[in-house]
């Protein structure tokens, strides 16, 4: 088995162009995804036919059940890593009056608990000198103008990246974190076009970054050996007027 990277939210967006990359890089794949079984599928069908060794595996971020069944899922096939990345997250955009505390905590649970005690559960699996990256956000640097929850849990994981520094030193593992802007994807090609265009026009660079161009930063950040620690903010200078 060569080089091997397990990336949570592998199949769409962000994590699906990170994994394309790793893949291209030689790196062996194994991607979770939350419902869509069609998309995985097909996801898997396409690095599959270019050579890339690919596995899926459906988790629900959402319940702690998803960690024993990633764990189950390697130890079964005798898998260690080579990175980690833990990138699936999830959002709520209920008005600040409306918010639930279920739906608070259900952003919280998928988007700080689940990597916390997934990462705990596999980190004897990850191999000295590998790495972890967690998907940070720009909206945990400004503030969110739309959703609280989404935004207060992308600083927490900021934060998580700096204080598990110290209790990964034993392993010899190094972690840390992509805060992308305004990036191409699905997730964002929802919005409205006058919502992108008034996004562009605070962007120096006044588009929204290409998904091969985050994934980019975290392939330097798998293969880099002194890049511990940091958060890498890759924003196209927002917000510069």
């Amino acid at each position: 088995m060569g080089k091997c990277v397990l990336i949570t939210g592998g199949t769409k967006g962000i994590g699906k162009a990170v994994a394309e990359l790793l893949g291209q890089s030689g790196y062996e794949l194994i991607l979770t995804y939350g419902s869509d079984e069609k998309a995985a599928q097909q996801v898997k069908a396409d690095f599959c036919a270019v050579g890339v060794t690919t596995r899926i595996l459906r988790a629900d971020i959402t319940t702690l059940e998803a960690v024993q069944q990633i764990d189950n899922f390697l130890a079964t096939q005798n898998i260690t890593l080579d990175g980690l990345v833990l990138n699936a997250g999830i959002t709520s955009r209920d008005p600040f009056e409306d918010i639930r505390p279920e739906e608070w905590e259900r952003v919280f649970f998928a988007n700080i608990h689940f990597p916390v005690f997934l990462l705990q559960k596999l980190v004897s699996r990850i191999h000295k000198g590998a790495s972890v990256v967690f998907t940070g956000s720009l909206m945990g640097i400004h503030p969110h103008s739309v959703s609280l929850a989404y935004g207060v849990t992308k600083s927490a994981v900021h934060a998580l990246v700096k204080n598990l520094v110290k209790f990964l030193v034993p392993y010899e593992i190094r972690v840390n974190g992509v805060a992308p802007g305004f990036v191409d994807t699905e997730w964002q090609q929802t919005k409205p076009a006058e919502i992108c265009r008034n996004i562009e026009n605070k962007i120096a660079l006044q588009r929204f970054c290409l998904p091969e161009e985050v994934a980019d930063v975290y392939k330097m950040l798998i293969e880099n050996k002194y890049m511990n620690g940091e958060i890498v903010v890759i924003d196209g200078a927002y917000s510069y007027r």
